[in-house]
């Protein structure tokens, strides 16, 4: 984790404003498991514990503890804690994860790194699907950009993945070709599908039948906020709660990506009018009449209106105020 809240206010990113709440609506199913405010939150607050505010005031969620590298500015994160149920831990996550207490409740762990996938990153993995309970959530974020084809160093992108990550993490198939635009996002998503894997049949070494860990991925996001960011992640159970698991429906949500595909999260490019009136024709009984009129007669890209469709629940809404 970098001190990436110097240069960017993570409130004001729309991707990852919509991609959070997302996350939110998916978290609620949980309760088919169980009460989702008995649930545990760990994660990067930043100076503006965006997702602290959002899982606690929709979820709930109390047990809130945030791991912060830069042991500098403890005093500033202090004064930014929004609320006293944030349990603030300083250190590098490597360190501070295993330290927790992993016994009893399970947890919503979302490491949400604004750099790449590296050695360390894969160990934080290992903890968390070493000692998470049964049908806790584990979501990873990483910088994906492919960066050039080859740097001042004359390294590739290949070599520079192996050199993160550990020659033998990068899948035999995976070459050089595989790494432009979104390639690097689904390298990596096997990368960290494959450590999970490999850490829960470690686990599951000295388990009976039945008591065995699994794991299911739920999310697979792409966007771009400056820069391409992958979000990959999903709920890791005991072979006893798969029924329960079932019967939380995630699939229902058109977001929810299970596999190698991903969902790309796009931002529409509307004025506040234009919203408006496609709000007025989405709940209008001739729906399809109403959006074609906006199109043919006012010149409002279909495609922005698809894309507002399909994410306007989720879509923030910014305005200047005076203080």
């Amino acid at each position: 984790m970098s001190s990436s809240y110097k240069r960017i206010n993570y409130t004001l990113r729309i991707a990852k404003n919509i991609e959070r709440k997302m996350m939110c609506e998916a978290f609620r199913r949980l309760s088919e498991i169980r009460l989702v405010e008995t649930y545990r939150y760990i994660g990067f607050g930043s100076l503006y514990f965006s997702d602290f505010v959002l899982f606690h005031k929709i979820l709930n969620i109390t047990a809130l503890h945030s791991i912060e590298k830069d042991e500098s500015a403890k005093k500033r994160f202090v004064f930014n804690r929004p609320f006293g149920y944030i349990n603030l831990h300083f250190g590098e996550s490597t360190k501070v994860l295993p330290q927790l207490d992993w016994h009893g409740e399970p947890s919503i762990v979302w490491l949400d790194y604004d750099g790449q996938l590296t050695q360390d990153t894969l160990a934080d993995i290992q903890t968390v699907c070493t000692s998470a309970s049964p049908g806790s959530f584990l979501i990873v974020s990483f910088n994906v950009h492919p960066g050039v084809e080859i740097d001042d160093q004359h390294k590739t992108r290949l070599t520079r993945l192996k050199e993160q990550v550990g020659e033998e993490k990068v899948p035999a198939d995976v070459s050089e070709k595989d790494l432009s635009g979104w390639g690097t996002a689904k390298a990596i998503r096997r990368v960290v599908d494959n450590e999970i894997q490999e850490t829960l049949t470690y686990r599951n070494g000295g388990l009976r039948k039945g008591l065995k860990m699994k794991y299911r991925q739920i999310f697979n996001f792409h966007y771009e906020d400056g820069v391409k960011m992958l979000t990959v992640g999903g709920i890791l159970y005991d072979q006893g709660q798969e029924p329960k698991i079932d019967s939380c429906a995630f699939n229902r949500l058109d977001f929810i990506k299970s596999a190698e595909e991903a969902y790309k999260i796009e931002t529409p490019y509307l004025t506040n009018r234009e919203i408006r009136s496609i709000d007025s024709a989405l709940c209008d009984s001739d729906t399809s009449d109403e959006l074609q009129k906006l199109i043919e007669e006012y010149g409002i890209p279909e495609n922005d209106i698809t894309i507002y469709s399909k994410i306007y629940r989720y879509l923030p809404t910014f305005a200047e105020t005076d203080f």
